[in-house]
């Protein structure tokens, strides 16, 4: 079953919001990581996250091996979240129709981050990736959660075809 995600859920996880990938392997050891930027299919049906293979190898060993992926996505300046989770992943490599979606994800990020007295430039060196150092992590979301910090805080989102 697929996740649906509402048109406001959509707009957040596309406006550049902070991402966490995790992931567990066979003995449930939890592995994760900070993505380097994410972007989502218009109707919410397909999520790519990008990992930097060089900090996120355990993870993307996991994920490979058929470990399920959890990503939590979160607005710095107000903490309002979802987490997403599926069952299972592609990795492919980055494609240059990749690069617009990192390039917007970088200038959100600083925006998002300067809110909060984050220089720039650290938020520039913090999401930097070295050529030939990022991959492509693609999944359909099969559940989705409210995960902003409140009352509702892990309330799951209606899965695509429930009433």
């Amino acid at each position: 079953m697929t996740a649906h995600l509402s048109p406001e859920h959509i707009a957040l996880i596309d406006s550049g919001v902070s991402v966490i990938v995790a992931s567990r392997d066979a003995q449930l050891r939890p592995s994760l990581m900070r993505g380097m930027g994410s972007c989502i299919s218009a109707d919410g049906t397909r999520i790519t996250v990008y990992l930097r293979p060089s900090q996120a190898q355990p993870l993307l060993d996991d994920l490979a091996a058929g470990g399920p992926i959890a990503v939590v996505f979160s607005h710095p300046p107000t903490n309002r979240t979802v987490q997403l989770k599926a069952s299972g992943v592609r990795i492919r490599a980055v494609e240059p129709s990749d690069q617009a979606a990192l390039r917007r994800y970088r200038v959100v990020m600083q925006n998002n981050l300067g809110q909060l007295g984050f220089v720039p430039d650290y938020v520039a060196a913090a999401f930097s990736v070295l050529p030939g150092d990022l991959v492509a992590v693609e999944f359909t979301p099969e559940a989705a959660f409210d995960q902003t910090p409140g009352a509702r805080a892990g309330t799951p989102l209606p899965a695509r075809g429930a009433p």
